[in-house]
């Protein structure tokens, strides 16, 4: 009997350390798999960045010049409305992308859920009221038919150079993302045309004046000869940047592309390109 019960406290035993030996291996692995991993420094030579076709080309070619001498190849990939570089950089198409204003950035974060931050400025084009039929906002006729865009961010931009110049009033308190809506006053009855961004430039001999972002005003023809009003540059919270993924903002890449932008060389090939229109905003 004794025997037999020895054998059963020594089966009792083994069973007893083999289960444990089990919790414990299972609790390491449910540890290293609920864990999250460090992150990995991943310094990158080879970078693709997202940007705007147009006059921004012969910028990027200048900072690829640059980058190179830091040993950093940048492959620019163009796109040809606002709405790709975001779509392309979330999904990791492109490392970087450089186009937009931190407005626009936050209204497409709260559409799309974006994780994307600003890395580094680039430049600032102020926004401007342009027309061919009235050499200056006093010449508006009652009825005025204005162009401005539609996009949220550059539509409530619109309507503050508008708020500036008299031409209405906005509701107090309104954000930047103001619309037609938010109007409450209206003295001279001006119809307000939401157009596309694209498209407001290239209208204006059929409207009394459109506001029209810089860079689409150049690709449309305009000159400064047609600019009637211009919002402040002072405070401007349009300015441009390079931004990245929220998960890469750390990496060592980061610094040397931005560093690639923001010197003397891609400077003076910026005001070359844009001929004042735009400044150098870092």
């Amino acid at each position: 009997m004794s025997k037999i019960r020895t054998s059963l406290l020594e089966t009792v035993l083994l069973s007893r350390r083999a289960a444990l030996s089990a919790f414990a291996a299972a609790a390491v692995t449910a540890v290293s798999l609920s864990a999250p991993a460090p992150a990995v420094a991943e310094d990158k030579k080879e970078l693709k960045v997202g940007i705007i076709s147009g006059e921004d080309e012969d910028v990027w070619r200048a900072v690829t010049a640059e980058a190179a001498k830091k040993g950093l190849t940048i492959e620019t990939v163009v796109f040809n409305d606002y709405t790709q570089p975001n779509e392309a950089l979330a999904r990791g198409d492109v490392d970087a992308n450089a186009f937009q204003h931190l407005p626009y950035l936050e209204n497409q974060i709260k559409a799309h859920g974006y994780k994307i931050v600003p890395v580094g400025y680039t430049g600032v084009w102020p926004i401007g009221l342009y027309s061919k039929k009235h050499a200056k906002i006093a010449d508006l006729p009652e009825g005025a038919v204005i162009g401005v865009p539609n996009d949220p961010s550059n539509e409530g931009r619109a309507l503050r150079v508008l708020q500036n110049e008299g031409v209405i009033k906005l509701k107090e308190g309104t954000g930047i993302l103001a619309t037609i809506a938010d109007i409450v006053e209206n003295p001279k009855n001006v119809a307000i045309k939401e157009l596309d961004a694209g498209i407001v430039g290239r209208s204006v001999d059929d409207l009394d004046a459109a506001v029209v972002n810089t860079d689409w005003a150049l690709k449309s023809g305009l000159t400064p000869d047609n600019r009637i009003a211009q919002e402040p540059v002072a405070d401007n919270p349009y300015r441009n940047f390079i931004a990245v993924r929220e998960e890469s903002k750390d990496q060592p890449w980061v610094k040397p592309l931005i560093e690639a932008y923001q010197n003397d060389v891609v400077k003076a090939e910026f005001d070359r390109v844009y001929k004042g229109t735009g400044i150098s905003a870092y």
